[in-house]
């Protein structure tokens, strides 16, 4: 990745940024990027959206996913040989039963993390540490989620199992660390009004599942809060579908104009049914941390953006215009609605879910706009709430 962009600091009020080291043509991809960590989040996979429990590729077949998204189990597809997935390939934990897409995930789960957080037979007692720790958290976040306590087990696990544990912290510590006052507000937009016990209880039943004499720091409440912080802040959302799979390489099929046509009008059919029943949930979906993409900062006229192409945890930044060497790149981090709104508006949202005030170029030209929302804006306010966000970090 280091061929086309590289992180660098701008300053101690914007961090760091991502800049081209060479030219980048609009459409091509800057890098793709696999997660120092991600997990499911936990509503997610107890709606039984099967995913890989390593890199978060769907599970089911394309058509499985349309019956189970649809309630209706009688749904033929057309074209099945165009679903990518390999069931023959799929494998569990042997001890825990969790399943992967392949040996590799598998190999890779148990090589960084896993052994620390197999559960083993206890898997269904409710009363192992590592389930009421889950349970905890799912009680206090409801969908549409936004993260997930498991990326944090996660990374506890992965520096307990590594042999050059100073390598892994070293890894995490990358991520944009927060003042004490901007951690407080990133928990309780997490957790909400009720948040400090909250914190506290949570803390209390991650030491009793994780805890580590090497990473004591990271189960003290300063620590504690930071880690939750860090995921909050810098947690990339992943979306994968193996029904948006199967839509894309039908898409790309060289058919007949007849054919062609019934095949979109039954594919848009097949949307606005799966949204009748299913709302916007599609995807299988978690967080992760990426390095260089945590580095990218926000515009509301942004030159690049994120998706899950390959239906896993790898993430494609591509850009969205030409950009020049030298050139800073910047994704969004606010949907198309969203940033056709007012500076005021989207200033709002940016506040209260990242903590900062946008001083892009759009934002300085629109600076002198009076500082109130227009009517029909006000009507749609409550409406941009979390689930628009998540949806915008989700889209695959």
């Amino acid at each position: 990745a280091g061929a086309t962009a590289e992180a660098r600091f701008i300053s101690s009020a914007k961090g760091k940024g991502l800049f081209a080291t060479k030219n980048i043509r609009k459409g091509e991809t800057v890098f793709v990027e696999r997660p120092v960590v991600s997990s499911q989040f936990l509503w997610n996979a107890l709606y039984n959206y099967r995913a890989c429990d390593h890199c978060l590729r769907a599970l089911e077949t394309a058509e499985e996913n349309a019956q189970r998204l649809l309630g209706k189990s009688s749904l033929v597809l057309p074209h099945p040989e165009q679903c990518s997935i390999r069931k023959d390939l799929h494998q569990q934990c042997p001890r825990c039963q969790v399943t992967y897409c392949s040996a590799e995930c598998r190999q890779a789960a148990l090589e960084q993390y896993h052994q620390v957080l197999c559960l083993g037979p206890s898997r269904d007692d409710p009363t192992h540490p590592l389930n009421k720790l889950q349970e905890a958290w799912r009680n206090m976040h409801y969908p549409p989620e936004t993260s997930s306590i498991m990326l944090m087990a996660r990374m506890v696990a992965t520096i307990k199992q590594a042999k050059d544990k100073e390598w892994w912290i070293k890894a995490f510590s990358q991520f944009c660390s927060k003042t004490a006052n901007e951690e407080e507000e990133i928990v309780h937009k997490l957790l909400g009004d009720k948040f400090k016990g909250q914190l506290e209880l949570l803390r209390l039943l991650f030491t009793e599942a994780l805890y580590d004499e090497y990473l004591s720091r990271w189960f003290t409440p300063e620590g504690f809060r930071s880690l939750f912080a860090l995921v909050g802040t810098n947690g990339q959302g992943i979306g994968t579908s193996s029904l948006s799979q199967w839509v894309h390489a039908c898409d790309a099929l060289d058919l007949p104009m007849l054919q062609r046509e019934e095949l979109d009008a039954f594919i848009d059919q097949l949307y606005k049914d799966i949204e009748k029943e299913s709302g916007e949930f599609l995807n299988c979906e978690g967080s992760g941390l990426y390095v260089l993409q945590s580095c990218c900062n926000h515009s509301c006229i942004p030159n690049a953006e994120t998706s899950f192409p390959e239906n896993n945890f790898l993430l494609h930044l591509t850009a969205l215009e030409d950009i020049e060497a030298g050139e800073e790149i910047c994704i969004s981090y606010l949907d198309c609605c969203q940033r056709e709104r007012s500076r005021h508006s989207r200033n709002k949202i940016l506040r209260e879910n990242y903590l900062f005030t946008c001083s892009c170029p759009k934002c300085l030209a629109q600076a002198d706009d009076a500082d109130v929302t227009s009517d029909e804006e006000e009507e749609g306010e409550g409406e941009t709430d979390d689930a628009e966000l998540e949806d915008e970090m989700t889209d695959v």
